[in-house]
């Protein structure tokens, strides 16, 4: 992983809303959680869901898909695992 994108990734989860909902996805495994869920457990408001989303979605934390009306959001395990790789040879 390169500096630049482990600064994306660790940026983005850098907020309380994004750092939930990031937790949240990732408690769904590979099936991931679609929008209106989302937005439902986390109280938030869909523009600002749609926000914190983009911002996760352009680091590469998660995924989207579309599944007939609905945005499904997961957690891409690739590059959390790179971001941890990442961390890890910083100390040494």
């Amino acid at each position: 992983m390169e500096q630049a994108d482990a600064i994306a990734g660790l940026g983005a989860l850098a907020q309380v809303t994004r750092l939930q909902l990031y937790r949240l996805v990732a408690t769904q495994g590979a099936a991931g959680m679609s929008a209106g869920n989302i937005a439902e457990r986390l109280g938030v408001a869909p523009s600002s869901l749609s926000f914190h989303l983009t911002n996760l979605v352009e680091a590469g934390l998660l995924s989207q898909k579309r599944t007939g009306r609905q945005l499904i959001y997961a957690v891409r395990p690739a590059t959390v695992a790179s971001l941890r790789d990442y961390l890890a040879t910083l100390a040494g």
